[in-house]
Parts: C-alpha cells; sequence; structure tokens
C-alpha cells in the first residue's frame, strides 16, 4: 500500500499470487480501510436469515471499507451473494485454499468463500469525489488534537510524536490530568481488530519500558471501530474516542 498519498490512489495488485500472498494482501487492505478485490476459482458459503452454497466457479469477491462484501459472477448487476456494512472481514490459508469470511453478530450472519485458485488479487485506496472533505489523513487528524487536546478528553497533554517504543512508533504520547501516561493510536477510518492489538502491543511496549509503577493507558482514536474491536477494548482495558479527521463528527 502507498499509505496516506492525497496526490494518487493507493494501490497494490498481485496477479496469480500464491495464496499466502494474496492472504497477506487481502489483510493488509481490510486493516488500512482499503477496498479489496479477488478474483478466482471458489465456493462460497452463506449462514443467517437463510442457509445457501455455491459450488465451484470463477467469481470476484470485493471488499469495501464499510464492512460489506459482495461476490459477483460474470452476469447480472446484483450480487449472488452478500453482506451488508458493519461486517468483519478476515483472511487465512486452510486446508489448501484462500478463505474469506465475513461476519455480523446482529443479527448473525456470516459468508464464506474458499477460493482454490486465486487469479488477481488487489487493494484500492479510493475516495468518492462527493466525501472528499470527509476522508482527511492520520496527520489532520494528529493536527486536530494537537490543536484542541480536549477532543480526546480534558486534561489531556501531548507530549511528543512518533515516539518510540521496542513495538513501533507511538502516533501521539502524552499525559493525562492525573499524570498518567496516555498512548493513542490514530485511524482516520474505520477500524477492526487488528487496529486494537497494534494499541496494545504498544500499551504493553511502554509498561515494560516505564518503571514499574507507572500506568499506561492506550486510547484508539478513530471515526468508529466494529462491535468486535470494541469487545476486545473493553477486555484489554483500553479506551476509544470517536473523532474524525477534518471535524465531521
Amino acid at each position: 500500500m502507498a499509505g496516506d498519498d492525497e496526490t494518487a490512489t493507493a494501490v497494490e495488485t498481485l496477479t496469480r499470487p500464491d495464496l499466502a500472498a494474496a492472504r497477506d494482501l487481502v489483510s493488509r487492505g481490510v486493516e488500512e480501510g482499503a477496498v479489496v478485490t479477488v478474483v478466482g476459482s471458489c465456493t462460497v458459503e452463506y449462514e443467517g436469515r437463510a442457509a445457501s452454497t455455491l459450488g465451484p466457479g470463477e467469481r470476484h469477491l470485493l471488499l469495501k471499507p464499510d464492512g460489506s462484501a459482495l461476490v459477483h459472477t460474470d452476469e447480472g448487476q446484483q450480487p449472488v451473494n452478500w453482506q451488508p456494512p458493519d461486517c468483519e472481514h478476515e483472511a487465512r490459508v486452510d486446508d489448501g485454499g484462500l478463505v474469506v469470511e465475513s461476519h455480523r453478530e446482529t443479527p448473525e450472519e456470516h459468508l464464506l468463500v474458499r477460493f482454490d485458485r486465486v487469479v488477481h488479487a488487489g487493494a484500492f485506496d479510493l475516495t468518492d469525489e462527493r466525501d472528499l472533505s470527509l476522508a482527511g489523513t492520520e496527520a489532520d487528524l494528529r493536527e486536530r488534537i494537537l490543536d484542541d487536546p480536549a477532543l480526546v478528553e480534558a486534561g489531556f497533554a501531548p507530549l511528543a510524536t512518533e515516539r518510540s517504543t521496542p513495538a513501533g512508533a507511538v502516533d501521539v504520547y502524552g499525559e493525562d490530568r492525573d499524570g498518567r501516561t496516555v498512548v493513542l493510536e490514530l485511524k482516520r477510518r474505520r477500524v477492526g481488530p487488528d487496529a486494537v492489538g497494534q494499541l496494545g502491543r504498544y500499551v504493553d511496549a511502554l509498561e515494560r519500558d516505564l518503571h514499574a509503577e507507572a500506568e499506561v493507558r492506550g486510547i484508539l482514536v478513530a471515526p468508529s471501530v466494529t462491535d468486535r474491536a470494541r469487545r476486545m477494548l473493553a477486555e484489554r482495558g483500553l479506551e476509544f474516542v470517536a473523532l474524525d479527521p477534518t471535524g465531521g463528527e
């Protein structure tokens, strides 16, 4: 992925990749909020309001950053199967196939697409021109917080950006009104479990680095998070602040 380059659309494509390479591209694309496409020979299983199975065939899988998933064939304008927004997407290699799953809990729905062969995989950082003013970047989000730290919480004081830790660079490092260390992980789009794991690694690294009595708070700052990510935050004692990069809350 080319990152938040505002002068061009970030694109990563693979032609006839092996399954591990295709899995890695799908996982990166989903984590970074890209539009992800996979074309190849696959089967499709759905369980939810009903149940359905599609046997082997060549199809196009489209994953969108809003959590929707669509499976298309070479005919018609409608997908042969789909999942609505707010689903969580995961990819893995299992039993000699690339498995892409899309799941939501309310109502319970599960889509499983298993590719035995991938002819093309791609990740595209697309922005609809109508929403361009709302897209923003992580740099925009950081500047909003540095200009007005109270957007995170009253009494928050930023001390550094890109602070180095053994787990990587922390986006914003600071203190709360009680003098406790605060780590902010910034994301410009809706995020899922991977972002929670990233924040948790930073918190763990700082807890090891700082003196034994130090309390480190981890706060994920993004426009929104998936239900699973919200549960993981609660389980790990991490926090979430909803904030849009351009002030469009």
